[in-house]
């Protein structure tokens, strides 16, 4: 079997997987969070923490909760890798540097997973299973919260109110992320991947010197890592470490796995607000964004010009054997396309072109389908925008979802879309500007620029994917990109939120023979472009001075 044909087979597993898992998981998800009924774990946290799960939030209370919830959690994540040499299970590991401890804090709690470390020679089993693997839960659950308080914000009326943050959050991690993750963990065990809380030993000898490896609790990490779309790993190699990732199998079932909630969280939006249609119109739009990058990727990986990259079948290097060009290409496109930043290969050794494609993804802002809620909400202020250049084309209020797209919110829509681009650009020509972030380079030249680019876009957008390419643990790149992944997560939820509760106090208008139908594929055509084109008048001038001049010289 031919390379490309493996690819093409894998994709079209993935595919019909997906479709498998969509209408079930987009339903249940919808009764979890439009019921008013509460577990008793369920109560017993709420009683734990004095909240009152049936009192509805304004979007100012919903945001306060948000916000109050995630600093306490960068402070508990700080405070324990601080103390990481005085706890058990250790593993003899000192505690971590201010400036890193707090740019890991930043990273997890933010869904980014950023890791500027060595996992396997940094962190211990509490660290990692109490700390780390908590917030991969916590923190997928608070973006999960936020789109659906937006998706109520277009499904109610004549109200501010948008549902109840600890309800949500506690909700997401106990009905929908916990079952789903072990689950997963225990096909990830079944196919190899590791799960103990072993100490440090060694494996064998090699070239006159043992090789050390210690063990953990890596698959039902690795479980939340993908379902969470979260992607910090275990191990510095991530998805490309055979304990975390074993088979081709688990290969594909772990991109699965980071793209089910994502995708399905469409079909809950369309039960929400009554019309499975405009579900099914969002996610074609994510699946001909998702599909095409694949189709590119593919292109660019195999067919990239060269006797070394022909005699291979395709640009291996830096890609694992078990997986291929093919897997590893789906890997790097759906990773970078959602805000889980797992990796099964090194995206610094794609081609030029290949690592402008997972620049690109993450560009986009990471919505299709993106993170766990926040793909969902990014793609909707998206579709505000393309319905605000509809109505300016026609010259009449533009409507979505029978909701006025006045000043009020399409200020909030731009604000949220302007915010990314901002942190990426400004972070990025500060180190390019400064002679000390430059040394951390390993490559000069337009590669060289792409590592900053890469790295700035990776934390700003919340994917935690990285070059590979640079020195990341320095003062300045912990601290720079540690602000870029709070900022870039906190401030777009602050008009998300606002636009919910502008929404939601609006009276719904009667559709009329001038209302644009947004449930119609010319609808989705119009999405995918002005998705593309304000992306690419955004960056263009930053990815034609990195990867597009790499590729192009190439």
């Amino acid at each position: 079997m031919s390379p490309v044909l493996a690819g093409v087979l894998q994709l079209l597993a993935l595919i019909a997987a997906l479709a498998l898992a969509y209408v079930p998981l987009g339903d249940y998800m919808a009764k979890v969070y439009s019921s008013d009924k509460h577990w008793r774990v369920e109560k017993w946290i709420y009683k734990g923490i004095g909240a009152n799960p049936n009192t509805e939030m304004r979007w100012p209370a919903y945001l306060r909760g948000v916000l109050a919830f995630s600093a306490v959690s960068v402070l508990f994540l700080y405070l324990l890798q601080r103390l990481q040499g005085h706890l058990p299970g250790s593993l003899g590991f000192a505690a971590i540097d201010p400036d890193q401890a707090f740019n890991t804090a930043a990273s997890f709690v933010t869904n980014t997973n950023w890791q500027s470390y060595y996992g396997e020679q940094a962190m211990g089993h509490v660290v990692q299973t109490g700390g780390l693997a908590v917030q991969n839960f916590v923190s997928a659950a608070v973006g999960i919260a936020v789109a659906v308080a937006l998706v109520r914000g277009f499904s109610r009326s004549r109200t501010g109110e948008l549902g109840n943050f600890w309800a949500d959050l506690v909700r997401g991690t106990i009905r929908i992320l916990l079952p789903l993750s072990v689950a997963a963990a225990i096909v990830l065990v079944a196919c190899g991947a590791i799960q103990n809380f072993s100490g440090i030993h060694s494996v064998g000898q090699f070239m006159g010197g043992s090789q050390q490896w210690n063990g953990g609790a890596v698959a039902s990490q690795e479980a939340i890592k993908e379902v969470g779309t979260n992607g910090g790993g275990y191990f510095n190699a991530n998805s490309a470490h055979p304990f975390e990732n074993p088979t081709p199998f688990s290969n594909l079932f772990e991109i699965f796995l980071l793209l089910v909630i994502p995708f399905a969280l469409t079909r809950t939006f369309g039960r929400m607000v009554g019309s499975l249609r405009q579900g099914y119109a969002i996610l074609a739009t994510m699946a001909t964004i998702w599909l095409g990058f694949i189709a590119l990727m593919m292109w660019t990986e195999f067919a990239h010009h060269g006797p070394a990259f022909q005699m291979a079948g395709g640009a291996m290097e830096g890609k694992e054997n078990r997986f291929g060009v093919g897997a590893s290409s789906i890997f790097a496109v759906s990773t970078t396309l959602t805000s889980t930043g797992a990796v099964d290969s090194f995206h610094s050794s794609f081609t030029g072109l290949g690592g402008g494609i997972t620049l690109l993804g993450m560009q986009l802002g990471e919505i299709a389908p993106g993170g766990t809620g926040s793909g969902l909400y990014g793609m909707l202020i998206m579709a505000i925008i393309a319905v605000f250049i509809a109505g300016l084309m026609v010259g009449r209020t533009p409507e979505y979802l029978g909701k006025k797209i006045g000043t009020r919110e399409i200020k909030f829509a731009a604000c949220y879309i302007l915010i990314t681009p901002a942190l990426v650009l400004v972070f990025t020509a500060a180190a390019m500007a400064l002679p000390t972030p430059g040394h951390s380079m390993t490559n000069s030249g337009a590669h060289g620029f792409s590592e900053i680019l890469y790295a700035y876009t990776s934390g700003a957008n919340n994917n935690g994917s990285a070059f590979a390419g640079l020195n990341a643990d320095t003062q300045w790149f912990n601290s720079t990109i540690g602000i870029a992944m709070l900022l870039g997560r906190f401030l777009p939820m602050v008009f998300v939120l606002a636009l919910a509760g502008s929404l939601a106090e609006q009276k719904p208008v009667p559709a009329t023979a001038g209302t644009l139908r947004t449930e119609k594929p010319l609808f989705t055509g119009l999405l995918v472009g002005a998705i593309l084109i304000i992306t690419g008048l955004t960056y263009f001038p930053a990815l034609a001075l990195g990867p597009l001049a790499e590729g192009l010289a190439s």
